[in-house]
């Protein structure tokens, strides 16, 4: 009719094609994933990356990771600053939920910025830890030693794996599979390190230990060898441990998410032994 805007609004499935709107969404909003990041939440889960796209353009993006069936954690919720206000939001969260439903996955994560988190209570989730975001910028090292870097999950031990499991509560070879194929893997007896490229810092996570003096061992040696200067670390503030180390470190507190689930509750026996996390995007 005369005078009624015709709405150009669709909701798709995300591809490779959205990987350069999708990393300005990301950068727009500050935040340190990478082209790559994106690329690999796509190639993991193709048909769980959902978006958005209004007048011929990608505004508003959520990922679902399915870890195991047990567990599916929700990503990258991002609207365009011209296109809040809109609903976008709700509307893709409703339909990464009803993809989980659908799955039959039991337990449902996000991390939440504040500003997000009344939305997600709207749909069920109940906050269930804090989660923080450390930051550190330091001088580059003049003779950084040689990366150990494999695109073999295979290297980490059945002890190693296991503690993973206790840690983490729930099965996540494939994504720690996915991330060891463009990650640098520290490797202990009792301990593992990934780290990783960001936008504006190396990423210093996961990282599993079942003591402090491991952890501290296995990070400390990764930040001496390395030629990068800016890192994160994102950790669980109820790991008083990590929390002394990060700040021993010299890294400073950034910001502070709350981690919400909704579902059957689903915690790792052995949280004491998360010293830094995946990801705000991948728990």
């Amino acid at each position: 009719m005369f005078g009624m805007e015709i709405s150009t609004e669709q909701l798709r499935l995300m591809t490779t094609d959205d990987l350069a709107v999708a990393t300005e969404l990301s950068t727009a909003a500050g935040w340190n994933q990478t082209a790559e990041d994106w690329q690999m939440l796509m190639a993991l889960e193709p048909n769980n990356c959902f978006a958005i796209e209004a007048d011929c353009r990608l505004v508003a993006t959520t990922t679902l990771l399915d870890y195991s069936q047990r567990l599916a954690w929700i990503g990258m919720v991002l609207t365009s600053a011209n296109y809040r206000g809109r609903g976008f939001a709700r509307r893709l969260l409703a339909t990464v939920l009803d993809r989980a439903d659908s799955l039959r996955i039991e337990t449902v994560k996000l991390d939440a910025t504040e500003q997000g988190r009344p939305l997600y209570e709207t749909f069920g989730f109940q906050a269930e830890q804090a989660v923080e975001r450390w930051s550190r910028t330091a001088s580059a090292q003049l003779h950084p030693l040689e990366s150990q870097r494999s695109s073999h999950f295979s290297m980490l031990s059945p002890h190693l794996r296991a503690l993973d499991l206790e840690a983490f509560g729930t099965d996540r070879s494939n994504i720690l599979q996915a991330l060891a194929e463009r990650s640098t893997l520290q490797l202990a007896s009792n301990a593992f390190l990934f780290s990783r490229p960001g936008r504006t810092a190396q990423y210093l996570g996961p990282c599993i230990a079942d003591d402090p003096a491991a952890a501290r061992e296995i990070i400390i040696n990764v930040l001496k060898t390395s030629v990068h200067s800016s890192w994160s670390w994102d950790l669980l503030p109820a790991n008083k441990e990590a929390v002394a180390l990060a700040s021993a470190l010299g890294f400073t507190r950034q910001r502070c998410l709350t981690r919400m689930t909704r579902g059957k509750p689903l915690r790792g026996r052995r949280e004491d032994m998360v010293f830094t996390i995946a990801g705000f995007e991948l728990g």
